[in-house]
């Protein structure tokens, strides 16, 4: 088998994803009750998506947020104060007040860690709130039968492994988007804020200096779906939106591997949708 990357779209998913981003820090013009509202604590940023009665994006906002690393909340203040403005800002543009919640943690980081998520949420003002790990959460979002789901975030990559619809394995390692502008940083003498916006404005010289980092992401998706290498890779997470990473992640698992237009957004959207 020759590996060999695809864009995804899928109709609905791609939908989904495209009204994601045309509302981000834009409220649809209409708005039906009830809605859901999912809280992605990430490393780099938080996310905050709100969906109407019918699943649709009307309300999507990010913020910069350094208070977790690789999973764990390790400045629970500056999680809270950007959890709480991202839910402030929600309320004054839909009109509303949100009592409920749901947000997500990495797999496999602990019922402390996943608590200490629940507790920012709480602390920002929020009172029901639900917890769901990150794969599950893309998964839901990609809605797939039978697929590999990998969800690459700042300082972890999940790998879930789905079989008629069903999650039957998941698990994370250390690794991810973080990891990408440390290697991006050293090698052009630079910061790792730096490195970061070089990685995006300069995709096409960024990428060779970043395959040795890309395979060690795509070793954690081998190792982690050991007896799945019949089905595809699908991308989710920020981390891996550099043009050209599909390619060498399929290359180097020598598999098929699907990236997805505003691939950040597919697990923020699917902790929405958990929040039924």
């Amino acid at each position: 088998m020759t590996g060999h990357p695809a864009v995804g779209d899928r109709s609905e998913v791609g939908r989904l994803l495209a009204s994601a981003r045309a509302h981000l820090g834009r409220a649809a013009e209409e708005v039906v009750a009830p809605l859901r509202v999912g809280v992605d604590l990430g490393t780099a940023t938080c996310v905050i998506v709100v969906l109407d009665a019918s699943g649709d994006p009307v309300w999507v906002q990010s913020t910069p947020c350094a208070a977790l690393q690789d999973g764990v909340v390790v400045d629970f203040a500056g999680a809270v104060a950007a959890v709480t403005r991202l839910r402030e800002e929600a309320e004054r543009a839909l009109g509303v007040s949100f009592t409920r919640v749901a947000t997500a943690y990495p797999p496999c980081v602990g019922i402390g860690e996943s608590r200490a998520c629940r507790y920012v949420c709480e602390q920002a003002g929020f009172t029901d709130v639900l917890l769901v790990d990150e794969v599950t959460a893309a998964g839901d979002t990609l809605a797939l039968r039978d697929a590999v789901v990998v969800d690459v975030g700042g300082g972890s990559t999940g790998v879930g492994v789905f079989r008629d619809g069903r999650l039957v394995s998941v698990d994370d390692r250390p690794g991810g988007g973080h990891h990408l502008d440390l290697i991006l940083a050293g090698a052009l003498g630079m910061g790792v804020h730096e490195a970061e916006k070089h990685k995006v404005t300069h995709a096409r010289e960024s990428l060779p200096l970043l395959v040795p980092g890309i395979e060690r992401i795509g070793n954690s998706i081998r190792a982690l779906s050991a007896d799945a290498t019949d089905l595809p890779v699908h991308l989710s997470g920020g981390a891996l939106m550099l043009p050209g990473a599909d390619r060498v992640l399929a290359g180097y698992l020598d598999r098929s591997v699907i990236s997805y237009p505003h691939a950040h957004l597919i697990t923020p959207l699917g902790i929405a949708r958990s929040a039924a």
